[in-house]
């Protein structure tokens, strides 16, 4: 038996109706079916989602954010004109765009504090 890779990412967060909004609202993700305490997304080739925290978790005690070590990475057709919109909205930019192996990335945060990377194509 091996692993082929990931099929489900999830953040776990605060407030479920306003993750799933700013995720709508800033990346134009769109709402797909899900599980209750989950909104799931219809990106691909992973599918990506916020839930209600589970049982045992505290995100209001996680160090500086949560998932802090992880890193996540969403493509976009475009990574410059995303880090504008954005940074015009007042979303937390924590770092500029540059041009990377990954074509145009920057990396923001979400209301939960999740630093997310997104890309362009190289």
């Amino acid at each position: 038996m091996t692993v082929t890779g990931p099929s489900f990412v999830a953040l776990q967060v605060r407030d479920l109706e306003r993750a799933a909004t700013f995720y709508e609202t800033h990346l134009g993700l769109t709402r797909a079916a899900g599980p209750p305490g989950a909104v799931v997304f219809a990106t691909a080739p992973i599918a990506f989602a916020v839930r209600e925290p589970l049982p045992g978790v505290d995100l209001d005690a996680a160090s500086p954010r949560p998932g802090l070590g992880v890193a996540l990475w969403l493509r976009t057709d475009d990574a410059q004109a995303l880090h504008d919109r954005l940074s015009e909205a007042d979303v937390p930019i924590v770092a500029a765009p540059v041009d990377g192996p990954f074509g145009r990335q920057f990396t923001f945060t979400d209301p939960d504090g999740y630093a997310i990377t997104l890309h362009g194509e190289p």
